[in-house]
């Protein structure tokens, strides 16, 4: 696809101003020039590909997106309150990308973890960024990772050592500033070392109404018999975009649960893969989405079964109403040497509206002989009978029609693991439920 020249010379304009990180980081002004380079070639994608065929993105390729300038530890406390869930760990705290130590609390971690900047870990640290750094979500094929590569200025960093036990959840807030029509590529490295533990909650939000971009990419690596939760909740303006990629990779015996819940932006393209690349590695991806008025969400999942005796479950819902759009598109691949390979895979949308619309494909590519893999997706509208019984019972129309959508969700909800965060975001969908 070609942009228009005003956007692009915006974006090379702002790859150009993120070079020059010096000696240290020379390898990190490599990756940087080959992902622009490469998102040159592709330029931003079209319906040509089937990869994005029911995806435009021509509003976010029109659209001359500005560098922030809005210093990070200015923005007031009070928003950051709003847009967290007050869970009582740590919080890793980021304004249009970029990290705010005023807003962020980085005690009560065990020893020898590390959580803050991923520009000070470059920094500091350059071997290990670039260890893992563009590492777990590849760009090469992906115009928005590609151009997170090349222009992402700071994110979030999370590496807790061997045996690590965090108790209380870890909070990682993304929230825009909301001034002027900027765009953000926050990027968030997230590392578990042999047996360590924890509970992470990553979430977007912005001053409703604006007009912004966040192009986020979120990596974790889970060592041999890791536990990493992982719990995404976008609430940005309706009015901003938002595109995401999630790449998980697993050795052997580590879990990782993917939770994402989408409840902003006009256009949202969520794209979540994990590679099981350890005997005895589990993964979960649930998702749970709303889109009304003109909103489009696009969830793209792929997981990846490289060795055997592996397991991995999928769920996702998605409630649509008015002329909201949703796509789900479910991969499930299975080597000739993962056997013994369990997968499930899950899709239920529930259409309120004539004009709503759902395409939903899912896959399964599977290369061993021994293995037991389900998927299924179904499209539907209120059950009926349902209906008629909660009104039989005095339950006032609305109020019947809420309680079922509301159960349709709350299957996908009632599966994350922090209660609090399951009560407030119970409270959040139905505040947002169509009536």
């Amino acid at each position: 696809m070609t942009t228009t020249t005003e956007p692009m010379a915006a974006w090379r304009a702002a790859h150009a101003a993120r070079g020059g990180n010096g000696a240290a980081s020379g390898w990190l002004d490599r990756v940087r020039d080959v992902a622009w380079r490469r998102f040159e070639e592709m330029g931003f994608p079209t319906s040509d590909l089937e990869e994005w065929r029911f995806t435009p993105v021509h509003a976010i390729a029109s659209t001359v997106f500005a560098t922030s300038r809005t210093e990070p530890d200015d923005v007031a406390a009070e928003r950051f309150e709003a847009a967290s869930f007050g869970l009582g760990g740590a919080r890793i705290a980021l304004v249009d990308g970029r990290f705010s130590a005023r807003h962020s609390r980085l005690s009560g971690l065990p020893a020898g973890a590390r959580a803050g900047s991923l520009r000070s870990l470059v920094a500091e640290d350059p071997e290990t960024a670039a260890h893992w750094v563009a590492q777990l979500v590849r760009h090469e094929n992906h115009p928005f990772a590609a151009l997170n590569a090349a222009l992402w200025e700071d994110g979030a960093c999370l590496i807790l050592p061997r045996g690590a036990l965090v108790e209380a959840p870890i909070e990682i807030v993304h929230l825009a500033s909301g001034a002027g029509t900027v765009a953000a590529h926050p990027r968030t490295l997230i590392v578990a070392g042999e047996g360590a533990q924890a509970r992470i909650v990553e979430t977007f939000a912005g001053p409703e109404g604006a007009v912004y971009l966040t192009n986020a990419v979120t990596e974790v690596a889970l060592a041999p018999g890791a536990v990493i939760d992982h719990v995404r909740v976008q609430m940005e303006s309706t009015a901003a975009y938002h595109t995401a990629s999630l790449g998980a990779r697993l050795e052997r015996g580590a879990t990782f649960a993917s939770h994402s819940v989408t409840f902003g932006a006009a256009i949202t393209r969520n794209d979540v893969s994990a590679i099981l690349d350890g005997e005895g590695a589990e993964c979960t991806l649930n998702g749970a989405y709303l889109a009304d008025g003109e909103r489009l969400v696009d969830n793209h999942t792929a997981i990846d079964h490289a060795r055997a005796h592996c397991a991995s479950h999928e769920l996702y819902k998605g409630i649509l109403s008015g002329r909201g759009r949703g796509v789900f598109n479910g991969k499930v691949y299975v080597r000739p040497d993962a056997q013994k390979t369990d997968a499930k895979q899950t899709n239920q949308t529930l259409l309120l509206s004539e004009e709503a619309q759902i395409q939903t494909k899912p896959q399964l590519e599977i290369f061993a002989d021994d293995v037991k893999c389900t998927h299924g997706a179904t499209v539907g509208q209120l059950d009926r009978d349902a209906m008629f019984y909660l009104r039989s019972r005095g339950i006032p129309a609305d109020e019947a029609r809420a309680l079922l959508i509301h159960s349709f969700a709350a299957d996908v909800l009632d599966r994350i693991p922090i209660e609090a965060l399951r009560e407030r975001l119970d409270e959040m969908l139905l505040e947002r439920l169509p009536r």
